[in-house]
Order: structure tokens, then C-alpha cells, then sequence
């Protein structure tokens, strides 16, 4: 065994420790969440906390012909180096937040500053004083703020564009694969220095197996740097995340010792497409699935907010509405129809209206990317009808 194979080694049982210490984490704050009485957050929170585990294993011990783990050397490694680089970039921001708490500190003491009273206030002055002064959590949001937290599950379209592309353009992730390619070719000696012999990376210009690796290093990395804030959110205070502050928006009373919905829906991708890279899963039904999680929960929730007359009061006592049912599960058969036709359509949105009325201990952030991708395969196994049109 060389030593490069012992490096790539080293990154994949490295990735996994960080997962697995990120779960330990999440396993903490879901008790913490527990002894608050928030039983809803910290049940999502264990939840999440036991998808880390398993993606930690996953990444151990799966292998298949091409590479192990989520990732084939050296993206295993770009992978534990994105995760220092956003903890570090975190860390910093913890720091401008200390120091800015202290200089407001010592201009409340300095009752003679007049004129620095009297100065406009710095957009970050605001957001302390916003986390600090005013209770940052909230039993009900405005619509505007509703708006920007469900701007997240927008991310289901991001994660389409990364794999199919876009009309004319393509994929995303095969863009970002070939341009990385001519890099290493120009930088030859210093790649060579770091990561190994070029002629060892896995990929070639236009090969599509980067795009199927890529886009989990999106969705994977993507859940890294959130959920790295909201830990800081969590276990040191509202002001010091930098995705709340980056955001501006404001939390609700589940989210008090919890992760945020943006955390449960990140898991729940990064789960179902795992099962795909697993070859679990058809890439059509995970498409099905993660666009009604995303869209059709957006619109229930938007078009309910603002057009809700005839409500109905469910089981957990959170209100709903029925117009938002209707335009969630309209939604929800729309996007099953495009990706895997008139009968699987059915399934998503049969297991969306589920999950969205019926009250649960979870999120169905995390449940509906998780459920209704899985609910789709197993009766694309038990009808054996074709996929799509």
C-alpha cells in the first residue's frame, strides 16, 4: 500500500470522525432540547444526529468499483479541508461578534459618548442588538420572513441544475469537474506536491461520474457549513451564526435548543441521494421526492399564510389551512407528473398530504426528502411500471 493510498485513507476515516463528532453534538443539544420541553425539536434534532451516524458509516464502509466512501481520493479531501475552512471562517466571525459586543459594552458605560450614540448604527450593531436586546425567537413570523426561510428549499432546483443542467447549459457539477481538471494541469507541480501523481485522479474532461459524485460533495458541503452555524447558534447564542446573521431571519420557538428546518432538509437530500449512489434509489424518484419536499411545503406554507380562509386545527394543535393543503398537494402531483408520471405522481403526493397533515414528533423537513423518495422506489419495485414518460 503507498502512501497515497494511506493519505486518502486517512481523509475517509478523517470525514467520518467529523461526522460522527457533528452527531454526538447533535445527540447533546437534542437532550438539552429535551429538558427545555422542546419535544418536537429534539426528537428532529436525535433524528438528524442518527443520519449523521449513518452517513459517517456509509462513508466508512461502502465501496464499489470506482472508489469508497461518499467520495474517491483527493475530493475526500477537499471534503475534510472545506469542513476546517468553514469552521475556521465560523470561528472568525465569533471573534468580530465578541469584540463588537465588547466596544457596545464599553460605550453603555461611557455615558459621555454622546456622539457616538448619536452615530448610525452598523448593520452588524443592529443584528447583535437584534439577537441580544429582542427574544430572536418567535412563536409566529412575518410573511416576509417566511418568504426568506422558505428561499431554502429552493435548493432542490440548485441540486437539478448541479445534475441535469439547464437547457442549453450543462450540468453544474461537470463544469465545476472539467474546470478543476485544467487547473490541476496547469498547477501540475504543486498539486503533485499535495495531493498525489495527477495521473491518479479519478476523473476525466466530460466523464459523468463526476457529476454523480459532485453533486453529493454539494449537498454533503452544503449541510457542513449550515449545520456548523447553527451549532455555534445553538451552543454559544443566536448572534454568533453566521448563516442567522448572513439570513437575517428569525427564528421560531421549536428552534430553541434545536437545529433549524434548513438542517433537516439538507439531511434529508444528502440521505435519499445516498441511497441513490448506493443504487437503492432511481434518480428519478429522488428528484420527485426532494422537489414536492421542497416546493410543495413552500407553497403550502406561503399559500396558506396568505390565502388561508378555512382553517383546520390539527391533532399536534398547530393550525393549517385548506387551501394550503390543496395548493401543497396540487404542487406535489405536478412535479411527481414531470419526473416519474401519472401513477408514482399519485404516491408523492398521497405521502406529502401524510406527512403535512398528520402531526408527527419530527420535522417533516427531514421526514418528507426522506419518505416520499423511498415511497416512490418501493412502488416503482412493486408495479414494475416504467419511470417517467
Amino acid at each position: 500500500m503507498d502512501f497515497w493510498t494511506l493519505v486518502s485513507i486517512a481523509y475517509t476515516i478523517g470525514l467520518s470522525l467529523i461526522l460522527f463528532i457533528f452527531a454526538f453534538l447533535t445527540f447533546f443539544i437534542g437532550y438539552g432540547g429535551h429538558r427545555a420541553k422542546n419535544r418536537y425539536g429534539a426528537i428532529s434534532t436525535i433524528v438528524t444526529g442518527s443520519c449523521l451516524i449513518i452517513f459517517g458509516l456509509y462513508n466508512l464502509f461502502f465501496r464499489d468499483s470506482s472508489h469508497m466512501g461518499f467520495f474517491p481520493y483527493p475530493y475526500n479531501g477537499f471534503m475534510v479541508w472545506w469542513v476546517g475552512i468553514v469552521l475556521l471562517i465560523n470561528g472568525v466571525f465569533v471573534m468580530i461578534i465578541k469584540l463588537k459586543k465588547n466596544k457596545m459594552d464599553l460605550q453603555v458605560k461611557d455615558s459621555s459618548s454622546s456622539t457616538v450614540v448619536s452615530k448610525r448604527k452598523s448593520g452588524l450593531r443592529r443584528y447583535v442588538e437584534k439577537m441580544m436586546i429582542e427574544d430572536p425567537y418567535k412563536q409566529e413570523i412575518p410573511f416576509k420572513m417566511e418568504l426568506v426561510r422558505k428561499s431554502f428549499h429552493l435548493m432542490g432546483i440548485l441540486v437539478i441544475i448541479g445534475y441535469f443542467g439547464f437547457f442549453f447549459l450543462a450540468p453544474l457539477t461537470l463544469l465545476i469537474s472539467d474546470g478543476v481538471i485544467l487547473l490541476i494541469n496547469q498547477v501540475e507541480p504543486a498539486y503533485e506536491l499535495i495531493w498525489g501523481d495527477v495521473s491518479l485522479f479519478p476523473y476525466i474532461i466530460g466523464e459523468f461520474q463526476a457529476v454523480i459524485d459532485l453533486t453529493m460533495m454539494g449537498l454533503l458541503g452544503a449541510l457542513m457549513f449550515a449545520l456548523i452555524s447553527d451549532l455555534f447558534r445553538i451552543l454559544k447564542g443566536p448572534e454568533y451564526s453566521l448563516l442567522n446573521f448572513i439570513s437575517r431571519s428569525i427564528l421560531r420557538n421549536k428552534e430553541k435548543n434545536a437545529l433549524g428546518p434548513q438542517i433537516y432538509i439538507m439531511t434529508g437530500f444528502v440521505f435519499s441521494y445516498m441511497l441513490y449512489m448506493a443504487g437503492i434509489m432511481h434518480i428519478r424518484a429522488f428528484f420527485a421526492g426532494i422537489l414536492i419536499a421542497c416546493l410543495s411545503d413552500a407553497a403550502a406554507a406561503l399559500i396558506g399564510r396568505k390565502y388561508g380562509k378555512h382553517k383546520i386545527i390539527l391533532r399536534s394543535k398547530d393550525t393549517k389551512s385548506v387551501e394550503g393543503f390543496i395548493a401543497g398537494v396540487l404542487v406535489a402531483y405536478i412535479i411527481g407528473l414531470i419526473f416519474v408520471g401519472p401513477i408514482y405522481a399519485i404516491i408523492g403526493a398521497v405521502i406529502f398530504f401524510l406527512t403535512d397533515y398528520f402531526p408527527a414528533a419530527t420535522a417533516d423537513n427531514i421526514l418528507n426528502p426522506i419518505f416520499i423518495p423511498i415511497g416512490i422506489q418501493l412502488f416503482i419495485l412493486l408495479l414494475g411500471l416504467p419511470v417517467g414518460w
